[in-house]
């Protein structure tokens, strides 16, 4: 018998059985995992890690973007009749499940406009089950360095969404000591593989990572990081050790100020330009800008009508980076991140919405990226 057609004719099968039953075969795991992922309750057996519908049958191309940060499920309620009070309920209509933090709308966006993406976080085994984890996967965005515990269920925020702002509560005792995962051989084989690596990620005890930071720049990846509003770290003297090696910041107004201690975000912009090789600086509803050879850049933002605020920054980060590797000039990367802000704000939770390739089709393309403001 021939065993090597034996073989070919089965898998030939499967693959058709796949495509008729489930869609592709690469949502057989998910279909499996919704059929029988509630017995490993009920007999104790460790889940399977291949539940992440597709991990190990998802694309082997090599990601330019590699995305390292936190990963959370969030519940997004929105458009309510009041702001609820102490010992008080207020009911809307308006809920939403979304993937939450820098990670993944960072991630979701870049991956929607056609960059190759991967992400390196710390999930539960939950997660494949769920529908946000699984809107990264149908993106084609890599998680095969992502780590899934046992012991942990995966971060969980509740975001009330007001008119221009928000308020949450976060559980997420799965993200401490997320810094770990850049010491496993796997995740730093993952991010020297990327062409750029951007962290949404505090960089707490910055020494610890200068060596990960040099090492990967020596293997030409261009490094960005976006570390949100965390006070301890912004006020640190020491986190401009870490800005010393990245080519983009991407502070919003508030943190580039209570990071240079400057009133405007226009020295902030300049005070960071002498610790990074490009600061951009997000400005909300004033648009974004950038320091560039020591020249002030402006891109004014889009009008939209503000359903949630939450992940504008993040949505921001992945459309300038789309841009950043297309070869966009300049002017143009901040004119995508900001159109890529708009649309994260003109529906709820973040990733909502996501920008297609046609939404930058206005933004003339580069093929070699100047340092000139013109």
């Amino acid at each position: 018998m021939d065993y090597g057609l034996l073989l070919f004719l089965l898998i030939s099968c499967f693959y058709l059985y796949c495509s008729q039953k489930f869609h592709g075969p690469r949502e057989l795991p998910v279909a499996i995992a919704k059929r029988f992922g509630n017995l490993r309750h009920a007999v104790g057996h460790r889940p399977v890690l291949c539940y992440d519908g597709g991990s190990m049958l998802q694309k082997a191309s090599t990601p330019h973007l590699v995305v390292f940060g936190e990963f959370f499920f969030d519940l997004v309620f929105y458009r309510l009749p009041e702001i609820p009070r102490a010992g008080t309920e207020v009911k809307t209509d308006h809920f939403v499940e979304a993937a939450g933090g820098g990670l993944s709308t960072t991630a979701m966006v870049a991956a929607s406009l056609g960059t190759p993406t991967a992400v390196v976080t710390r999930v539960g085994t939950d997660a494949p089950l769920h529908t946000s984890w699984q809107k990264l996967i149908k993106l084609g965005i890599q998680t095969k360095a992502c780590e899934f515990r046992k012991d942990f269920s995966t971060a969980l925020t509740v975001c009330v969404a007001l008119q221009n702002d928000r308020m949450m509560i976060t559980h997420d005792s799965i993200n401490a000591r997320l810094g770990d995962l850049l010491m496993q051989p796997k995740v730093r084989r993952a991010l020297q593989s990327a062409r750029h690596v951007h962290f949404a990620f505090a960089f707490r005890n910055p020494e610890r990572y200068l060596a990960l930071l040099d090492k990967l720049r020596s293997r030409g990846v261009t490094l960005s990081a976006d570390i949100g509003w965390n006070p301890d770290v912004l006020h640190s003297k020491r986190v401009s050790r870490v800005l010393r090696r990245l080519d983009l910041f991407f502070p919003n107004e508030d943190e580039a100020r209570a990071i240079t201690g400057e009133s405007s975000p226009q020295k902030a912009a300049q005070q960071l330009a002498r610790w990074v090789r490009t600061p951009v600086v997000k400005l909300g509803s004033q648009g974004s800008m950038a320091v560039i050879d020591g020249k002030v850049m402006h891109a004014p933002s889009r009008r939209v009508r503000v359903v949630d605020a939450t992940g504008a920054g993040d949505a921001f980060d992945g459309g300038f980076l789309h841009a950043y590797l297309r070869g966009f000039p300049w002017m143009n990367c901040l004119r995508a991140g900001n159109i890529c802000g708009a649309i994260a704000i003109s529906a709820p939770g973040g990733t909502g919405v996501l920008p297609k390739p046609k939404a930058l089709r206005n933004l003339r393309r580069s093929s070699k990226r100047t340092r000139e403001t013109a």
